[in-house]
């Protein structure tokens, strides 16, 4: 491919030079990074305690009230904007601190940002364990969103970095597993905590506490990524962690793209300033589309309420729990089945597939609602039973594709120099939704009814669309190199302006080996 061109920063395409490969070191740094995602996960699963009854009496007593009169709309016996509140100020503090987070994830390193987030989340554990008001409760939510911020702004920055190229994706979904796995233990502990009157709604909020202590512990004792010490200077060390996480002392193509990035990135001087241009477009429209589209799939609504919307629909309390943590228990197998298959399927066939899944069951539990339940009735039986079927089957679709990929494809696209902003963008647009659908849910489900599910069903269609048209396939692309990959796009190369540019040798071209399967692969699939 003598004659390509290639932007400055990473001047060459060397992934084929790279060497090395799975070590106990980057098994343990992606274990205990993935804690955070754990953690976000139990905050999400825990706002179950909103159908406990000794809760609701102390902090929510008119929604106790209304909650046992027969009389009153199934669908809006919840509708109560402070507790809708209790839920989503979580997300509008966790979207505030995430872009207090840029600056020091990007100066201080990402175990800096794992370190304030796993305080943060250990304070508001503390808050919500031992509250006596309404006004100590939303200040430890508060303070959890705090964490939220920082630990997922940094937390799959660390993962992407730390992961060799042709593993990444997998091991970049530990924070969705982790996260998942987070909802699940939140759902159980839910289940057994009910029936611990009148205390045990303060056990559930307080034990998200534990993850915190082992996010915190491990941001001491983690190392740092070599990308981001060799941004802040720090070039023999970078090098020695290089070394030390692929295994093998010949990183000199791996160190020589970091170098390449990190001289680049330090020209930089206001990232966020820098991402609106015109060169980092199709990056910035991911980093808003991909978590706003995650989100308007409807999932964080079935996640946060899910006991709230079975018992909408008639379950008795213990079976609205115990529906939800199948549901959750649902969710973290397909995690499983996303990280066996991200890296030989590639991200585009598992977004779109998922996609269509979800929307054939959104509409098919609109159908059953419509016909089936309405305002002064109950689901019978068997239509309860299908209800949750094909819940279950909606949660398997989501956890093989815009679960993880919601988070994977954003961290690995940006180039270095504004990675850390284009990370803080992608968490507060990702945690601005979830507060918006969070604080609306229950309005929304007490004016729509069961058109609430052909609403979210309408959003999917228009993501899976999305994806088609303007996502190249990342798979097996280095994220150094990533920046070369939206000049070969269909549609990005018209965006993208033209850029000082170098020659490159040794690319990758057709016959090499690896043109089919990155880069080359990524161009010709946008449109199969």
């Amino acid at each position: 491919m003598a004659g390509s061109m290639a932007p400055l920063g990473v001047k060459k395409e060397r992934a084929a030079e790279y060497k090395g490969h799975m070590t106990f070191a980057v098994a343990m740094a992606c274990i205990v990074a993935a804690i955070g995602g754990s953690i976000f996960g139990y905050d999400i699963g825990i706002s179950g305690v909103n159908t406990m009854d000794p809760f609701l009496e102390r902090f929510f007593p008119a929604v106790f009230r209304r909650k046992n009169l027969v009389t009153l709309n199934n669908y809006c016996k919840y509708d109560n904007q402070a507790l809708s509140a209790f839920t989503s100020i979580l997300y509008l503090s966790g979207q505030v601190s995430t872009l207090a987070a840029a600056p020091v994830t990007r100066n201080y390193g990402r175990r800096a940002s794992i370190i304030c987030g796993g305080i943060s989340f250990l304070i508001g554990a503390a808050l919500n364990a031992a509250a006596a008001d309404l006004t100590t409760l939303i200040l430890g939510r508060v303070m959890l969103g705090v964490g939220i911020g920082f630990g997922n702004q940094a937390v799959p920055l660390y993962l992407s970095e730390m992961a060799p190229a042709h593993l990444r994706g997998g091991l970049n979904m530990m924070f969705q597993l982790a996260t998942t796995l987070g909802i699940f233990s939140a759902n159980m502990i839910n289940y057994g905590t009910q029936k611990i009157k009148p205390w045990g709604w303060r056990l559930s909020l307080g034990l998200v506490a534990a993850p915190a202590l082992l996010m915190t512990v491990g941001g001491f004792l983690l190392p740092e990524t070599p990308n981001s010490l060799i941004e802040r200077g720090h070039d023999e060390e970078g090098r020695r962690v290089l070394e030390l996480i692929r295994g093998t002392t010949d990183v000199d193509a791996e160190f020589t793209d970091m170098a390449e990035a990190s001289e680049l990135a330090n020209t930089i001087k206001h990232p966020f300033r820098n991402i609106l241009e015109r060169r980092n477009r199709p990056q910035l429209v991911m980093a808003v589309c991909m978590p706003a589209f995650q989100i308007l799939t409807g999932i964080n609504s079935i996640l946060f309420y899910a006991p709230v919307l079975f018992q909408s629909m008639g379950f008795g309390a213990s079976w609205s729990l115990y529906s939800s943590m199948l549901t959750g228990a649902v969710l973290l197998f397909s995690t499983l089945i996303s990280i066996a298959t991200v890296d030989r399927l590639g991200r585009r066939k598992l977004l779109i597939s998922g996609g269509i899944l979800m929307i054939i069951c959104q509409v098919i539990v609109a159908a059953i609602l419509g016909v089936e339940f309405g305002s002064d009735k109950h689901l019978s039986r068997g239509c309860s039973t299908a209800v949750v079927f094909v819940i279950c089957l909606f949660m398997l679709a989501f956890g093989w594709s815009w679960g993880p990929l919601g988070w994977t494809v954003p961290s690995e696209i940006f180039p270095l120099e504004t990675r850390s902003a284009g990370q803080s963008i992608t968490v507060a647009v990702n945690l601005f939704f979830t507060f918006v659908i969070a604080q609306a849910f229950l309005s929304l489900l007490c004016v729509f009814k069961y058109a609430i599910f052909i609403f979210f069903a309408g959003w999917i269609a228009v993501m899976t669309a999305f994806v088609y048209v303007f996502l190249p396939e990342t798979k097996g692309v280095p994220i150094e190199e990533m920046v070369l990959l939206w000049s070969k796009h269909r549609f990005w190369k018209n965006i993208m302006p033209a850029m000082p540019t170098m020659p490159l040798e040794d690319g990758w071209g057709p016959g090499d080996g690896r043109g089919d399967s990155a880069l080359a692969g990524a161009d010709c699939n946008v449109h199969k």
